[in-house]
Order: C-alpha cells, then structure tokens, then sequence
C-alpha cells in the first residue's frame, strides 16, 4: 500500500513538472510573437534629411521628342501598283513621286472628256458664229455654252483622277513605312507610305503653376538628349497653353532644329532647362517625399518612430527638388519612400 502511494506522488510531481513547463513556454511564445508582432508592424521607409541646398534656379522638365511634320499618304484612286521608287529610310523631297499606280483606266476616262470637251468646244463656237447673223436663237447659245462648261468640269475632274495614279510626297522628309509592294492592289483611302520630317521636331513638356510666367513665346530654351549625352541643343517656345491640366501644370511646346546628321529621332527623351544658370539656396526635398504628387502639398516625416503627416507650402521646382516654404524645418527625416502604406502615426522602421 505505500509502495502504492509513493507511485502516485511521483506521478502527480511528474505531471505537475510537465504543466509548470508547458505554462512557461506558452508564456515565453506569447513574448516572442508580440515582440514580432510589434516589429512587423512598423512600415520601411526610407528618408531624406530636410536641409538646405545650393540649387540651380533653371526650371528642368522632361518629355519626348516627336516630329513636327508626320503624314501617312493614301490611294486616292484604286489599281494596281506598277512602280514603286523609294525604300523605307529614303530622305524624300516635296511634289516626288514615290509610286505609279496602273492609269489604263483613268486614261481612258480622260482620253473620253477630253474628245468631249473638243466636240462641246467646236458646238459652241459654231452656235456663237451663227448667232451673229442670226441662225440661232440666245437660248440654243447659252445651252451650248452650258455643254461646253460640264464637259470642261469633266475634263478637269478625269485630269486629276490621272494625277492621281502617282503618289507623291507632300513634304520633305524620311519614309519611314512603306506598307506596299509592286502588283499590290490598292484602293482609295488605303494607307501606302508614312512620311517624316525630322530635320525640325518638337518637345512637348510641362511646367507647373509657379513657373509657367517665365515662360515666353520665343523664348530660347538649352535640350539635351540622353542618348546624345555630348551634345547640346536649342529649342524654341511655339505654344504655352492658355489653361493648366488636372495637376496644375502647362503643356508647353518647342521646336528643335536637327544637327546636320539628323541624330534626334523622335521617340528620344529629353530635357530641357528653362530660364538663367543661376544658383539659389533654399530649403529643399527630394520630388519623391510628396504623397501622390507635389500638388498635393503633403509629405510624412518621421517623429519618435512614427510616420507624421505634415501639410506643406512648396515653392519652386529644382528638378529632383521642391522648395519648402513652409511646413518643414530643417534637419527632419522626410520619408521617400514606402508612403504609399503609410497612415498618420503608424510606426515606421527606416531601412537606408
């Protein structure tokens, strides 16, 4: 019988053991997921100090080129392609003709009024001659004279459906498509060959509120190219529209003049800097610490570990760079990253 009770003892300090155990695990498992917890909560972010920089006061802004001059040329009558006289890549002049469509038709339609217009010709100047003496009445002469202006009408409309078999360039420039072949068969309002010029091309670019009244009509403007990294071009202000987009920018134009090798392509991006080579030093962000954009005026900063929303005043654009003019101080961690999961006061981890 002891031996009994001594067995159950040993059992219950046993069981007791293994609970006392399992209880300080469980209590050591809840530290560790809270603690982990509490460190997947915070957001990564990275920052930028806010501090004050030296500047170049040019306003810099970014687009692609595009030609200023582009066509696709169409049939304007139908047939068959008999010639065809310039590949893709052929620099072309004003009035060339760059293919011949079969006429056979069209020449005979001309070869038709002009025997019309002969006979109507020759009718009238009889009936004038007999009206003088009297052999014809006004009404039998003006008839004839109406015979002689259709069928003149008609000669003239067979005369350019002929002209029409050659398909000629509408300008200088460079064919860039050609979508035909020689015994292609074509027909009126198809698209033959794209022309374009780019001996002048255009950049469209945009410049926000604050800058927009330096901007001028003629005003001269330095581009540069990024896959022309040593060169340097100049461009001319042609269009500033009269009304701002939805972010309260203005879409500007500028013509470039091409150097001799023609080297700008359209399609290239560029940039172009707008206004003096100046210095300016002023209180500055980086363009990517705006939530949304720089219209929106707000940027998080990071206060105690937490992300801060702060309303700001911004000034002018430096490119990469936005003046702050009111709403920051300098030496505060504006976020630059990772905005986009953030909320007022939600803790942030900063990973630069």
């Amino acid at each position: 019988m002891k031996k009994v009770i001594i067995t159950g003892l040993v059992i219950i300090a046993a069981l007791a053991g293994i609970i006392y155990t399992l209880n300080g695990n469980k209590a050591k498992n809840k530290a560790e997921t809270d603690t982990v917890a509490q460190q997947n909560a915070a957001v990564a972010v990275r920052t930028e100090t806010v501090e004050v920089k030296e500047l170049n006061t040019q306003y810099i802004t970014n687009g692609i080129i595009i030609p200023k001059q582009e066509v696709m040329l169409s049939a304007e009558t139908s047939g068959r392609i008999t010639k065809l006289l310039v590949e893709e890549g052929t620099l072309v002049k004003v009035g060339q003709t760059l293919a011949i469509i079969d006429g056979d038709k069209q020449n005979v339609t001309l070869t038709n009024a002009q025997a019309v217009y002969n006979n109507a010709q020759s009718e009238y100047n009889r009936f004038n001659s007999a009206f003088s003496t009297g052999g014809v009445t006004q009404q039998q002469l003006e008839q004839a004279k109406l015979q002689l202006e259709n069928a003149k009408n008609n000669l003239e409309s067979a005369r350019i459906s002929f002209s029409d078999i050659n398909i000629k360039a509408s300008f200088t420039g460079i064919v860039n498509k050609r979508n035909i072949e020689v015994g292609s068969y074509v027909s009126p309002g198809q698209q033959l060959f794209e022309i374009v010029n780019v001996s002048s091309l255009k950049l469209k670019v945009n410049v926000d509120e604050k800058n927009i009244s330096t901007v001028t009509t003629g005003q001269t403007v330095k581009i540069e190219v990024n896959v022309l990294p040593n060169q340097v071009f100049q461009g001319k202000v042609t269009f500033i529209a009269p009304k701002a987009d939805s972010n309260l920018n203005f879409p500007i134009e500028l013509e470039i003049e091409n150097n001799s090798k023609n080297e700008l392509k359209a399609g290239m991006y560029a940039t172009a800097y707008i206004g003096n080579e100046e210095k300016a030093t002023v209180l500055a962000i980086p363009r990517t610490a705006f939530v949304g954009s720089v219209s929106s005026n707000q940027v998080f900063v990071v206060q105690d570990g937490k992300a801060v929303l702060k309303t700001v005043t911004s000034g002018r654009s430096f490119g990469d760079y936005i003046e702050i003019v009111s709403g920051l101080e300098k030496g505060m961690q504006a976020i630059t990253s990772g905005q986009i999961n953030l909320l007022d006061g939600m803790p942030v981890e900063i990973i630069n």
